[in-house]
């Protein structure tokens, strides 16, 4: 069942991703003012403390196959931290731009799709949050194994949208 969710997962943003780029051939100048407000520095910190607490899970993982299971649950606790990490440096990315009279109910076509996007991967990154401390919890392998595919989904939809939203012009 999760590798139908997964494959959902892709589909849906796989669509979002398609949906920003038409946007932003429609749009060029909407689309590089936007960009012009976003903070790519911080954007990218956020791929670190994410692919970081995705290699938190991993190492989890090899270590629960060794039946280490205090160990894993440390790993799973610093992927859970990093995880944590990334949804507060995406709040204050959010804050920046409220701070800056950017919001949905203003929005334009750029800032509409970025909080459309950036906010459905921050659900996904709270959702995981929740699934790593659930198998943490009961740290059946198959479990743990099933709970980490999530979560490096998580990461990798984020590493593809991170050029796609902040760098690409």
């Amino acid at each position: 069942m999760m590798w139908v969710l997964l494959l959902s997962e892709f589909a849906v943003f796989g669509i979002l991703f398609v949906a920003f780029s038409v946007a932003r051939l429609l749009h060029p100048e909407v689309f590089l003012n936007g960009q012009a407000h976003l903070d790519v520095t911080l954007a990218g910190i956020n791929t670190l403390v994410l692919i970081t607490s995705g290699w938190f899970a991993a190492r989890a993982v090899a270590a629960r196959e060794l039946d280490k299971r205090a160990s894993a649950r440390r790993f799973l606790a610093g992927a859970i931290i990093f995880g944590a990490l990334f949804i507060a440096i995406k709040l204050v990315e959010y804050d920046a731009k409220l701070e800056e009279g950017i919001g949905l109910g203003n929005a334009d076509t750029f800032f509409t799709l970025y909080f459309l996007l950036t906010g459905f991967h921050l659900m996904h990154v709270a959702l995981g949050i929740v699934i790593l401390a659930i198998v943490g919890r009961y740290d059946a392998p198959d479990n743990l194994k099933t709970g980490t595919a999530f979560w490096h989904v998580v990461d990798l939809l984020w590493i593809v949208m991170y050029p796609i939203v902040y760098l690409v012009r």
